[in-house]
């Protein structure tokens, strides 16, 4: 029995977590399942698998992610299931999973041939990947086929703001900057700095958070408010 793990864009209000949820509970009442992230980038299935990448990194190796961020529900797009090492994915081939598998010469992919009896052309996340990542925690692989990832999407660029947290701190998507640089987004600098403490009170900083990723941020204050930032804003790197 695998451990399931559900990454989304949903939010917690609303009842979309809860019947993700219950979906996985109907086919496996016994597999544990855990939320690592309901706010992931809407819309972005690219910035949301940065994300996903970077977080897999500490999560069970035998666990079954359900993974959605899917604008493209109920459209030609592809289900997927993913294998990295022991892990498996679950979720639409729309760039989603590409980072999961990125310089994984041993990924496997496969299509999701299965189709439950009941679908909604809108819900896939309940109806067709929760379930799935379901069978797959026992040992119930539903039909499915080799299959490559879908045509190259090209390479989105890192360069821009992919997520804000409650403190108003904004990731990046980029992971690796020389720590003689500078950030310039929206209206603020960001200058290079270890940690919040080392920068005063209101000042803006750029550190690599816990997570791995570049982050900006000010010195107990909010870095979307101060900068006035949005998602998707782009970043730009200077000489410090």
């Amino acid at each position: 029995m695998r451990p399931v793990v559900l990454f989304t864009d949903f939010g917690f209000e609303g009842p979309y977590v809860g019947q993700l949820r219950l979906a996985v509970h109907r086919i496996a009442p016994d597999v544990p399942v855990f939320d690592l992230m309901h706010d992931a980038p809407v819309y972005s299935p690219a910035a949301a698998g940065w994300m996903l990448a970077a977080l897999t990194e500490r999560l069970p190796d035998d666990a079954v992610i359900c993974a959605v961020i899917d604008p493209g529900v109920g459209t030609d797009r592809n289900p997927v299931i993913v294998q990295v090492g022991q892990r498996l994915f679950v979720g639409p081939d729309n760039g989603l999973l590409d980072g999961v598998a990125a310089d994984q010469p041993t990924a496997r992919w496969w299509r999701l041939d299965w189709t439950p009896t009941r679908m909604s052309a809108s819900f896939h996340g309940r109806d067709l990947f929760a379930p799935t990542a379901a069978r797959l925690a026992v040992g119930d692989w539903p039909d499915h086929s080799p299959c490559s990832p879908a045509a190259c999407r090209g390479a989105p660029n890192r360069a821009q703001v992919i997520y804000a947290d409650a403190f108003g701190n904004a990731w990046t998507g980029l992971r690796q900057l020389e720590p003689g640089l500078a950030l310039v987004a929206g209206q603020c600098r960001f200058e290079p700095a270890n940690t919040f403490g080392e920068r005063p009170v209101g000042h803006c900083l750029w550190y690599v958070n816990s997570n791995g990723f570049v982050e900006l941020a000010v010195n107990q204050g909010s870095a979307m408010e101060t900068a006035g930032l949005t998602l998707g804003a782009p970043v730009q790197v200077v000489r410090a």
